[in-house]
């Protein structure tokens, strides 16, 4: 009886759990465009604090954005293998976190020229995403 209670309220948390919308996608986008102005503002004032506090919101949103419910429940598989967005997009999150945290250790160790370039990594990965899956 117990479990049965406990299957159906599991159940109903995943049927009500709510799914990532294009809505959500684009609030992230603009806090991922703040995050780096942000940064891009403590390279200007030469303040780690600034830079730091834009990195960890860049390392928050962009772990969030995903494929929305419309992309994930495309049933052509070949358009699926062309478009290949998931794959690509994970790894481009992965890179972005990677990159911010060497730019973080780089600027703190005084090294702002080695910090400014993974900065330009970073909206290198970001681009990169942009031109190939939003077509620009």
């Amino acid at each position: 009886m117990i479990k049965t209670i406990l299957i159906s309220m599991i159940l109903s948390t995943f049927a009500t759990a709510e799914s990532y919308t294009q809505v959500q996608r684009v609030e992230d986008m603009q806090k991922l465009a703040q995050a780096m102005q942000d940064i891009q503002s403590g390279f200007f004032y030469n303040n780690l604090d600034i830079i730091r506090d834009g990195t960890k919101t860049l390392q928050e949103t962009i772990v969030k954005v995903q494929a929305t419910d419309e992309e994930k429940e495309n049933k052509d598989i070949y358009e699926r293998w062309l478009q290949n967005d998931l794959a690509m997009s994970n790894k481009i999150k992965k890179r972005i976190v990677k990159k911010s945290a060497t730019m973080i250790e780089r600027f703190a160790d005084g090294d702002a020229v080695q910090a400014l370039q993974n900065y330009s990594k970073i909206s290198q990965e970001c681009l990169k995403c942009h031109v190939r899956l939003r077509k620009w």
